[in-house]
């Protein structure tokens, strides 16, 4: 029975990543920010375990995993938490931008070097669910988007150093998916929110799930899941 850690389980994609698998009966690790969020967690899936470690704060991740009961074997680590504030280059502070490069990039780098010898005992598989955004940076997009490149390059270097050790490393780039998150976007947009036009997060939890379950012959690198046709 495969064992997966997941952040960002408590909605939108990573919460739909986290149904399927916990639906199929495999094991689940689940990353919280907090006492709090992890008895959420807990009390969402049951029989999974939990995690607490603030993605805020990538120093201190060492430190809060090393006083919890970490998985010596891990089949996959799915990174899904993310934040995200919008605005002009002249108007964000440095504050913002530390957060989002903190959360959506050096927390899942630090995770990723902890976790590394659980991942290679499994022959396991990183996923990193990055966005539109990892590839092309529009107006107001700048500290998201920096993050979500600085994502790609973590993966594409990760794949090259780990494929000796038989981990497999995918990013997955979504476009935009009706999750809390899209809902925040769209207000900072000033534009009004209809979730049927965007990507339902199941979707995207269907192209990750399918990026696991590849036979080993096979490894799929970069996914990029647009809304289709309405």
């Amino acid at each position: 029975m495969p064992t997966h850690l997941l952040t960002g389980a408590g909605a939108g994609i990573g919460e739909a990543v986290a149904c399927v698998l916990h639906d199929r009966g495999d094991r689940l690790v689940l990353l919280a920010r907090n006492d709090d969020r992890a008895a959420e967690l807990a009390q969402r899936f049951p029989g999974a375990r939990t995690l607490v470690a603030d993605l805020a704060d990538p120093s201190g991740l060492a430190a809060a995993l090393a006083g919890q009961e970490v998985p010596g074997s891990l089949d996959s680590v799915v990174h899904v938490a993310g934040v995200v504030e919008l605005g002009p280059v002249g108007e964000l502070s440095a504050e913002t931008w530390r957060l989002t490069l903190d959360v959506n990039l050096v927390a899942p780098a630090e995770i990723t070097r902890l976790l590394l010898p659980a991942l290679r005992a499994a022959r396991g598989h990183v996923v990193f669910v990055n966005s539109g955004a990892g590839l092309t940076a529009h107006p107001q997009w700048s500290s998201y988007a920096a993050s979500k490149h600085g994502l790609k390059a973590l993966a594409d270097s990760l794949r090259g150093e780990e494929r000796g050790h038989g981990v497999r490393v995918t990013s997955v780039y979504p476009g935009r998916v009706a999750t809390g998150m899209q809902e925040k976007v769209h207000a900072q947009e000033g534009k009004d929110y209809d979730p049927e036009a965007w990507i339902v997060p199941e979707s995207v939890a269907t192209a990750v799930v399918t990026a696991l379950d590849l036979p080993r012959d096979a490894e799929m690198t970069d996914v990029t899941v647009r809304p289709g046709p309405r």
